[in-house]
């Protein structure tokens, strides 16, 4: 009986300890993240080095957007009765895409005439931003650095990996929805 006592006493003893939290096997730091940052840092600056040298050479009055990119109007409409696309509008756009050296990658006849319905289809970032600031009728240049062009990863044809662009887009017209 005094055996038994003892065991009900050390079962309900170590029966009531409270659980412990399992440490885990590996403990993992922030170092990927923190290099990966510091690598798109110099990229970035690599890259805003290089477009600015490039706008140095050139004679136009490129305008900096809020959106990280760069641009200046070919052929500007200044009237105010025009309005830009909106969400859900549909653009029909000409364009081309070039390196910062001239190369043309893409010319406007293998690209052909685009249409787009803003914000609802996929379209890298630059160019989606870009087209929000034209009316219907402009012609527009814009430089656009890799992270608001195609990336990391390109376009998986022609375009390779964290390659700024220089695209002239002509926007033809915007057909207005409700």
């Amino acid at each position: 009986m005094n055996k038994f006592l003892t065991f009900l006493l050390l079962v309900f003893i170590f029966g009531c300890k409270s659980p412990e939290a399992r440490r885990p096997v590996s403990v993992k730091s922030g170092s990927f993240i923190n290099e990966s940052i510091e690598r798109n840092k110099k990229l970035n600056a690599k890259e805003h080095a290089l477009i600015e040298k490039l706008m140095q050479k050139q004679e136009q009055e490129y305008i900096a957007s809020d959106n990280g990119f760069w641009y200046y109007y070919n052929n500007k409409i200044e009237a105010d009765t025009l309005s830009t696309p909106q969400f859900g509008d549909i653009v029909n756009y000409n364009y081309n895409v070039k390196t910062l050296n001239g190369y043309e990658i893409y010319s406007t006849e293998d690209i052909k005439t685009q249409n787009y319905a803003m914000d609802k289809e996929e379209l890298f970032s630059g160019m989606r931003e870009g087209l929000k600031l034209m009316k219907a009728g402009e012609t527009v240049t814009f430089i656009f650095p890799s992270q608001k062009a195609y990336g990391y990863y390109g376009d998986e044809n022609k375009i390779q990996h964290n390659t700024p662009l220089i695209c002239k887009v002509t926007l033809n017209s915007i057909t207005q929805t409700q």
